[in-house]
């Protein structure tokens, strides 16, 4: 299964790279990374066929947020499940996230044993 991590915060793929290490080395994931919502919806055009399956988006990025790009996903990509990240656990995120549809919402620090659960029965 391939998730894309979307993050302006370049040290996130050391972390996620740490926290799934078992996961990643037994084949059962594999990551794209990508460091902004433009970069994402670059790198979602290009994979051909389509093989990721989940994106975690932090929602605090400059440039696009992370909600504008859970509403261009959804659009152009109705079958990838979106998840969103904060470190701002505030109701109007929340809210719209939800509105614009996506499938999960986790506030930082995540908890990755929550986080692996959630992607390991998609």
């Amino acid at each position: 299964m391939k998730l894309m991590i979307v993050d302006d915060e370049r040290d996130v793929e050391l972390l996620y790279r740490q926290r799934f290490r078992r996961e990643l080395r037994d084949g059962t994931l594999d990551f794209v990374f990508a460091f902004s919502a433009e970069e994402a919806l670059e790198k979602l055009r290009m994979l051909s066929p389509l093989d990721v399956v989940l994106i975690l988006s932090d929602i605090n990025m400059p440039g696009m947020t992370g909600l504008d790009l859970l509403r261009s996903v959804k659009s152009d990509f109705p079958q990838l499940k979106v998840c969103m990240v904060t470190a701002y656990n505030d109701e109007h995120n929340y809210q719209t996230a939800m509105t614009y549809g996506a499938d999960d919402y986790f506030t930082k620090p995540i908890d990755f044993e929550k986080l692996k659960k959630d992607v390991l029965t998609i």
